[in-house]
């Protein structure tokens, strides 16, 4: 398989906007992750499946167009000042976002993020952008991608490893975006452009120029998407945070992860599944009712404690048919 010659257009504006158009998808994420974790909502939505499979997605994203986005600066010399610069930028505010993390959720402190990611992928990726033929990149993007399910070893569980993404088990952290799978993404995103930018240079889409106010907020966030990211989170955490204030969090914040922590809890002691489930219902509600409910785990005093006891069995009684619900 030949590998085409890279004699690209400098900037195209559908590329900027598809990279405004994933941090506008970003942002809601993060909106609906901060909502969640301030229990705006009833639960955190972010994190259900359907939210993790979003995250993936948007990262994915990103992460492909990093590698368009490196063929395009280098593709046909390697700019070695613009390289450096953008390089600093990105590992800068990686740093940034490491220590503003340790200070504010320093048990799940971002140690390995995206920006991480990018950051060192850029350099291991400088070879296929220049000097590897186009299949090279589109091969080693195979091996990166499938890497996690052909290598696991509890030895890659080490800290000083775990940005392998090779180990067993994953991190306790806000966002971890290993080189494997995801410098795949970025190795696929080089081979794409390899192959495919200068037919998409001929294309009406390619020639395409932003216009109207969507279009050219979209570009403008593309081309400075590092400041987006960095700056966008924290407003949005400001503003969730002032509305909480005034609001207090949702009536039923935490109810549903209550009652899958209780139900997982009584069959794990040999309850009944059914009887279980019924009487986590009835515990929710009942500590709502008795003022032991609160939307965050607390500790509670020893009268409360004896309280919650005799509710919870109370209820799971009351679940089995023995005696009235309390």
């Amino acid at each position: 398989m030949p590998s085409p010659p890279a004699t690209l257009h400098p900037r195209f504006d559908a590329i900027d906007a598809a990279r405004g158009a994933a941090l506008v998808a970003m942002a809601i994420y993060h909106a609906t992750w901060d909502l969640g974790a301030l229990r705006l909502t009833p639960e955190n939505y972010a994190l259900t499946p359907l939210g993790r499979v979003a995250a993936h997605g948007i990262a994915g994203s990103f992460l492909l167009l990093v590698g368009i986005g490196l063929v395009l600066m280098n593709g046909t010399r390697f700019a070695a000042r613009r390289f450096a610069l953008r390089f600093a930028r990105i590992a800068g505010g990686a740093l940034l976002v490491t220590g503003a993390t340790l200070v504010t959720d320093p048990s799940s402190y971002i140690f390995f993020g995206i920006l991480h990611c990018i950051a060192l992928a850029s350099v291991l990726a400088l070879p296929f952008v220049r000097g590897l033929p186009a299949w090279a990149a589109l091969l080693g993007a195979g091996v990166v991608l499938a890497g996690p399910h052909l290598v696991a070893a509890d030895a890659l569980d080490a800290p000083v490893l775990a940005f392998l993404g090779l180990g067993q088990g994953t991190p306790q952290t806000n966002d971890y975006v290993p080189l494997f799978p995801w410098f795949g993404l970025i190795l696929a995103g080089i081979a794409l452009a390899r192959y495919g930018l200068p037919a998409f240079a001929r294309t009406t889409l390619g020639a395409w120029r932003a216009g109207g106010r969507i279009g050219r907020g979209l570009t403008f966030a593309g081309r400075h998407s590092l400041a987006v990211y960095l700056v966008h989170q924290p407003v949005l955490m400001a503003l969730f945070t002032g509305l909480v204030s005034l609001t207090g969090p949702h009536p039923e914040a935490g109810v549903r992860e209550f009652r899958s922590l209780y139900e997982r809890n009584c069959t794990a002691t040999g309850g009944d599944s059914q009887a279980c489930a019924k009487a986590a219902i009835c515990v929710s509600d009942a500590f709502r009712r008795e003022g032991l409910w609160a939307d965050r785990p607390r500790s509670f005093s020893a009268e409360e404690r004896a309280r919650a006891q005799g509710l919870s069995q109370g209820c799971y009684e009351a679940a089995e048919g023995t005696a009235p619900a309390p």
